[in-house]
């Protein structure tokens, strides 16, 4: 029986030009697509949401890559499970409409291994 170690994974997630060119009084369903999103996350059998970051006060706008503009740090159990998060862009609806979450933002997902900090 092998003791298989999380898989450290950042989730950088990209607002797209579409959200920022949303006017202001109809932002309100993708933030609650996106809480939607983090919940999801948060719910996935065996997922640790170990931190998050979104820099939104000192940068301001869509971007198209680094420097992303939020940002999850999570142990997930499989790739599999790397995959299905990434996937809730894919089918979360944003409001009343017929558009999904992907629609207004991107994510990727950096996989690799906890860094352990040695005790000196």
């Amino acid at each position: 029986m092998s003791d298989q170690k999380p898989i450290r994974t950042l989730l950088c997630f990209n607002n797209h030009p579409t959200f920022f060119s949303l006017p202001f009084d109809q932002i309100g369903p993708v933030w609650k697509a996106t809480q939607e999103l983090m919940s999801g996350i948060d719910q996935m059998e065996g997922v640790e949401i170990v931190g998050t970051f979104d820099d939104d006060q000192t940068m301001v706008g869509a971007s198209s890559g680094f420097p992303f503009t939020w940002y999850m740090l999570c142990d997930f159990p499989t790739r599999e499970d790397v995959q299905a998060a990434c996937n809730l862009l894919r089918t979360i609806v944003v409001g009343e409409g017929n558009d999904r979450l992907w629609k207004y933002m991107t994510v990727e997902a950096r996989m690799g291994r906890a860094l352990e900090i040695p005790q000196l």
